[in-house]
């Protein structure tokens, strides 16, 4: 079956549930098709189920393919729009836990994380353990992950702004923006309210299409890759130093 491991395993789980609601247990299985108890069993359980085993159980439960994979859609649970209070928190008293967090809502697996900062398993398998205690992942077979949190999430509340401040804000505040190979983008504008938060929008956007990219790179590149932090803010400039720096009138 060529799905994600969380999809086949929702797929599984409704075929299953299906399947008891109708009275087909694996010897009643094993017996209509012809095969051992054994092999049913293992089929149930998701292991050695090819796309066509599949579509037979699903036949034997009433269901299309396709019916089946709409109702293993509709069975996951939404992903949540934001983080609650207590979770912002322990992430936010944790530096280690909030940067896992962040790289596995990117798409990014913990033996990625394991191998690119030279975590040991000590370390990672507690602060997994610790995430899905907090209910902000789900852990899958083969060691994979799941965020539980849309990944468009904004953090609108104390804690975690306070650890981007301190952690993440000093690393922009220390680039060289006169270097040859600085990359950033700069423009003064005036906007009312309204085109402010037009702007503002326009960031959450971007943030959505770098998101994507990262995405597609991670997909399909056989380059190697490396780290990069990106930020995009909007303020009110503060003009106050700019009357004293013009030139005085010498009529």
């Amino acid at each position: 079956m060529k799905r994600s491991s969380s999809a086949s395993a929702a797929l599984i789980a409704i075929l299953r549930r299906q399947l008891r609601r109708q009275g087909w247990t694996a010897v009643r299985i094993a017996t209509t098709l012809g095969i051992g108890e054994a092999t049913a069993k293992r089929w149930l359980a998701g292991r050695g189920l090819s796309l066509d085993r599949l579509e037979q159980l699903a036949d034997l439960a009433g269901m299309s393919f396709a019916e089946l994979a709409r109702a293993a859609e509709q069975d996951r649970p939404a992903l949540a729009r934001e983080l609650t209070l207590a979770q912002e928190r322990a992430l936010s008293g944790d530096t280690f836990l909030s940067f896992l967090f962040m790289t596995i809502l990117g798409g990014t697996g913990p033996d990625e994380i394991a191998q690119d900062f030279g975590v040991p398993m000590t370390v990672l398998e507690p602060a997994l353990l610790r995430l899905e205690r907090l209910a902000l992942i789900d852990r899958l077979r083969g060691g994979r992950v799941r965020p539980l949190v849309d990944r468009s999430l904004a953090f609108r509340k104390t804690p975690l702004r306070a650890t981007f401040e301190h952690q993440m804000k000093p690393q922009f505040m220390a680039m060289d923006f006169a270097a040859p190979d600085a990359i950033y983008a700069s423009e003064v504008i005036k906007l009312s309210d309204m085109g402010a938060a037009q702007l503002a929008e326009l960031i959450e956007r971007h943030r959505r299409d770098v998101q994507a990219l990262a995405e597609q790179d991670r997909e399909r590149t056989l380059l190697q890759r490396q780290w990069y932090g990106m930020l995009c803010a909007l303020r009110p400039l503060d003009t106050s130093g700019l009357q004293a720096s013009a030139p005085g009138d010498s009529g």
